[in-house]
């Protein structure tokens, strides 16, 4: 299976414009991403590539626009370029040695500085420098943390784990989410047996085994109804719980949903997901958790959404935002906007811990934890 792009080390290209930065990229990929060109500004977007970088593996390639662009377009571009940095784990500036360090190279190094992100300075010459971005970025990869698996001590060789994995409406046709890929992939390693059902399955299913398993995880959005028809002695938990748990961020939205039955009429809440998708009926974005505030909080609330990139950063309007298990953005960019929200004094949770919370069985799906999120 193809890494996703929220799975990979990130690595983005700075620079002024003409500093090279697109031929960088180009020489990086083996391909031509960007046009290069000596007119300033050819490049007014970030684009992005994956590849495998050997030997690190796959990652995304980002190569953006100069940050010195000029103009009411201009500003808007360096907004996008700017935006970038919540995606990224690896910065390489590049300057052009001819013209040396300017004053706003300085003030982006000063911004990566501040975000704390991995970054190595590369001043252009007539030679290629692509072995020696290659060589930072490697040096610089050293210093990211190792990410722990989505069921790091949670299940052990020949445990039984049933996964119920609901195909309805909403369910993406052809394929499962990222998060049970990822749950079934990590079962396989770890030489455990993994049971895939559908929720109106789970009782004959749980009939017809010997051994009592280790772990049941379920779609959120059956998450009452699979607790309905478990004993409470067998643990339980969802998909998108493990992914806040996985992302950094379940002791945050745990915290956080407490405040969310605290809401009262005229509040306003954000839904927030981090890909973008046709909407479908019954959507639990749109739909089921809309409605599950309203019968929590009985109160009249003013529901909006969000979708992919364009997450607000100024949440100052909001009482609460419920977001995805962001499962398809990277954990820098999901810890980021959970920041935003901080920040602001906005409770931040997610879908799974919020749908539990409101079906009255969080402490059941984070008792398997024990403290350890």
């Amino acid at each position: 299976m193809t890494a996703p792009g929220s799975e990979r080390i990130h690595i983005s290209i700075f620079g002024s414009r003409n500093a090279g930065k697109s031929t960088l990229a180009n020489e990086l990929l083996g391909q031509n991403l960007s046009i290069v060109s000596d007119t300033k500004g050819t490049t007014t977007d970030p684009v992005s590539k994956t590849m495998e970088l050997l030997p690190l593996g796959p990652v995304v390639i980002t190569d953006t626009a100069g940050y010195d662009d000029e103009g009411e377009l201009g500003e808007k571009r360096v907004l996008k370029t700017k935006q970038i940095l919540n995606k990224t784990d690896i910065a390489i500036l590049v300057i052009n040695k001819s013209v040396g360090k300017t004053t706003e190279d300085q003030n982006f190094e000063n911004i990566l500085k501040e975000k704390g992100i991995p970054y190595s300075v590369i001043f252009r010459e007539k030679k290629s420098i692509k072995e020696k971005a290659i060589e930072e970025i490697i040096r610089l990869s050293s210093s990211l943390q190792t990410k722990k698996t989505i069921l790091e001590g949670l299940v052990k060789e020949s445990d039984i784990v049933i996964l119920v994995c609901p195909i309805d409406e909403a369910a993406p046709k052809g394929r499962l989410i990222l998060p049970q890929q990822m749950v079934l992939r990590e079962l396989l390693y770890s030489h455990a047996k993994a049971i895939v059902i559908q929720p109106e399955e789970l009782k004959e299913t749980i009939g017809t085994l010997k051994v009592q398993p280790a772990l049941v995880i379920t779609d959120s959005q059956c998450f009452k109804k699979v607790s309905e028809d478990l004993s409470e002695e067998i643990p339980l938990t969802s998909f998108s719980i493990l992914m806040a748990r996985y992302k950094g961020f379940l002791k945050e939205a745990i915290n956080a949903v407490n405040a969310i039955e605290k809401l009262e009429d005229g509040d306003s809440v954000l839904i927030s997901e981090g890909c973008s998708h046709r909407r479908q009926c019954g959507d639990i974005g749109t739909v089921k958790i809309p409605a599950a505030l309203k019968k929590l909080t009985e109160k009249n609330l003013n529901i909006e959404t969000s979708s992919g990139t364009e997450f607000p950063e100024d949440l100052s309007k909001y009482s609460a935002v419920i977001h995805c298990g962001g499962c398809m953005i990277t954990e820098k960019e999901l810890l980021y906007r959970m920041k935003c929200a901080q920040d602001q004094d906005v409770p931040f949770c997610n879908y799974g811990i919020f749908l539990a919370f409101a079906g009255g069985i969080l402490e059941r799906s984070i008792k398997i934890f024990k403290n350890n999120f």
